[in-house]
């Protein structure tokens, strides 16, 4: 793997996607900003999360998207850029479905944790202006990263980036993100559970792991 950089930081405020309905404000379109932004334990210093049933809090801090990700959408003849996916976060030197829950990241004095991979929705098929992207985004498996901040602090594109791999059982962000799609339609088998519910997932994913858990 080559040296991780962060290439950009972007940030998003309330928008309305659908002129039709302007109470209905989205924190997805996010631009890249200059300068350290403070991040802290629920995201970075002025992002609008909006959605906080689905996204947001602690487990889900932060989004991360990576170049290389990107290059693929790129020869699909899809419009990239600095946050268009809706990240916080742009990276280079690793494809994101490679990143393992529990895998640390140092951006200067700040850590983050891996905690979950990105399931699309239906606002990201409007913001990308195609009622199909969901099932695109799907087969394309490059999922993109939530992340937990461990510990808090201020980055700036340009910083390094460290890897620390999870010392424990390790689930790849394309795996976790196949297994979702999966459990959606048959339901994971007990032993599969367990592996997950063992890893540090984002609060959101343990609870529905526990949920197929006592349907068992």
């Amino acid at each position: 793997m080559s040296q991780m950089l962060l290439e950009s930081v972007n940030i998003g405020q309330p928008v309305a996607l659908d002129a039709s309905r302007p109470d209905k404000r989205t924190g997805i379109c996010k631009r890249a900003v200059e300068g350290a932004v403070r991040v802290h334990r629920l995201g970075a210093e002025g992002d609008a999360v909006m959605d906080t049933r689905h996204h947001g809090g602690p487990g889900q801090a932060l989004y991360l998207y990576s170049l290389e990700d990107y290059a693929f959408w790129a020869a699909q003849g899809v419009a990239i850029g600095p946050g268009m996916f809706g990240e916080n976060l742009t990276v280079s030197g690793i494809e994101s479905a490679d990143l393992c829950i529990g895998d640390r990241l140092a951006v200067g004095d700040v850590v983050l944790e891996v905690t979950a991979s990105r399931i699309p929705c239906a606002t990201f098929a409007k913001r990308m202006g195609d009622p199909g992207f969901v099932k695109k985004f799907r087969d394309a498996g490059r999922p993109g990263a939530y992340l937990r901040v461990i510990a808090e602090g201020y980055v700036e594109a340009g910083q390094r980036v460290e890897l620390t791999a999870f010392a424990g059982d390790r689930v790849t962000l394309g795996e976790h993100f196949a297994l979702a799609f999966t459990a959606m339609k048959t339901p994971l088998s007990r032993e599969m559970i367990a592996r997950l519910l063992a890893l540090p997932l984002a609060e959101r994913d343990r609870a529905d792991n526990l949920e197929r858990l006592a349907a068992l």
